[in-house]
Formats: structure tokens, sequence, C-alpha cells
């Protein structure tokens, strides 16, 4: 069966997004079969891996009708071989006010079709929203282990004290085998507050910080522009290098 890994983050702008596009991708380019749920209502991961989702991609083709309305993941293809994935729609950003007022395993809603999926991947990965409702909530209940993204700065700090109270609350309450997998530290730079960042937070989260270090690099805004992902966008890139030492690290 295969492993469910949740790339979270409380705060946007980090490289959650294209953290998930990276390691779906890449592993998927060593011959792994791979499955991306994008539970990320602003849709990101779907409109780089699918070209035509917004011609084509309707809101009963994507994640909607799994969280909303219980049905089964709907899986496409996506431009990279060996990748599927379950696009997300706007109208996920509702997800709370109807979850709220749920009393039927709310939580589980993802868990308990991805059961029916897994069996044929190698690994899945849940590409969280950066926010700690309903949907990262039914994406921790779903997954085995959870990557947190931060990037540099104070506030970007800070997040992961509650960040790390929703996990514990998910062990708690719904998922007792979840892993915290690690904290990965990305748009590194040369800069004072990079540097304070990275040192405080392997202060705070000694063994829990990853080793590989993602650096600032606009070749990864430039591959989601393209619609494509850092390995097929800019292979020799620095992002591309250090992703590499991210999946050997994470993936021997």
């Amino acid at each position: 069966m295969s492993k469910v890994i949740s790339i979270a983050s409380q705060k946007g702008g980090t490289g959650k997004t294209s953290t998930s596009i990276a390691l779906a991708a890449g592993l998927a380019r060593q011959g792994k079969r791979i499955l991306l749920i994008d539970i990320d209502s602003q849709a990101n991961a779907s409109k780089v891996l699918l070209p035509h989702y917004q011609d084509s991609v309707r809101r009963d083709d994507t994640l909607y009708r799994t969280i909303i309305e219980r049905q089964p993941l709907p899986i496409h293809h996506t431009t990279v071989p060996g990748l599927d994935i379950v696009p997300s729609h706007i109208l996920l950003s509702d997800t709370d006010v109807v979850l709220t007022t749920a009393i039927d395993h709310r939580e589980a809603r993802l868990r308990e079709q991805l059961e029916k999926a897994r069996l044929d991947y190698d690994y899945v990965f849940i590409d969280c929203p950066p926010a700690l409702g309903w949907l990262s909530i039914n994406a921790f209940t779903a997954s085995d282990e959870i990557i947190v993204v931060i990037s540099p700065g104070y506030f970007e700090l800070e997040s992961t004290i509650q960040i790390g109270k929703t996990i514990k609350e998910v062990q708690d309450n719904f998922n007792p085998a979840l892993k915290m997998r690690g904290f990965l530290f990305t748009m590194a730079d040369q800069t004072v507050n990079s540097r304070t960042s990275l040192k405080l937070l392997r202060q705070a989260y000694a063994d829990f910080v990853l080793p590989t270090v993602i650096p600032r690099n606009v070749d990864l805004k430039d591959a989601s522009m393209e619609k494509q992902d850092i390995f097929g966008y800019a292979p020799h890139s620095t992002a591309a290098a250090a992703y590499r030492r991210l999946i050997q690290e994470v993936f021997p």
C-alpha cells in the first residue's frame, strides 16, 4: 500500500505547492506511480499539471465531489508520465462552512475514498491549503506523514506553533498513526533574515528539520508559468538539484 504524505504550511507563499509538484513529478520521473491530491482551493497544482484545467475541468471533475458529496476520487492523468492528480476547485473554499454543521465523519471524507485508490500507487502526496481548517484536517487524517514547508521570516516561524497544535489534535482524535516527517526550509538565500530563520528553526526543532534546504530560485516560478514541473522546465537549475537531494533524503 502506498505511503500518503501531506505537504503543509499555515502561510501562503512558502513554496508548498512547488514542493508538492516537485516531489510528485520527481518520483514519477524515477518510475514510481504517484498520485497528487490538490486539496488547496486555489488549485495551483491542478493548473500547472493539467494545462487545460481552466477550459475543461468542471466542478464535478474535482475533489469537490469527494469532500462535499462523498463521491469517489476523480483521478486525471497529467503531462508527466506516471503522475496522476485529483484536481481542486475554488468552491472547496466553502468547506469549513459546509463541514462545520456536518455530523458524519467530516474529518475522514478524503480518507474514506483514498483507501480505495491508494493500492494503485507507490506514493500519494496531498497539497494542503495554507490554512488549518477542515480541508487540512481531512488531509492529515488521511496521511501517514506530514512535511511542513517553512520559508524565512518571523511570522513564518511563529506559524509552526499553531500547525504543531493542529497535528497533535489530529493525532489525538482522528489519526494516532500520523507522523511528523520534518520541516522543509524553502526560499533560502544569503540574507540575514534567511540565515537567522534557519538557525532558529534548527534550534527549536533540531530533530525534525530536514537537512536539504531549497534555495530561492526564479526557475520555480517560471516553471509554473509554463505549466511544467521543475525537472521538465529547468532540470539543471539549483532548485531541481535541491529537490533531487530532498527526494534521495526522504525517499531513499
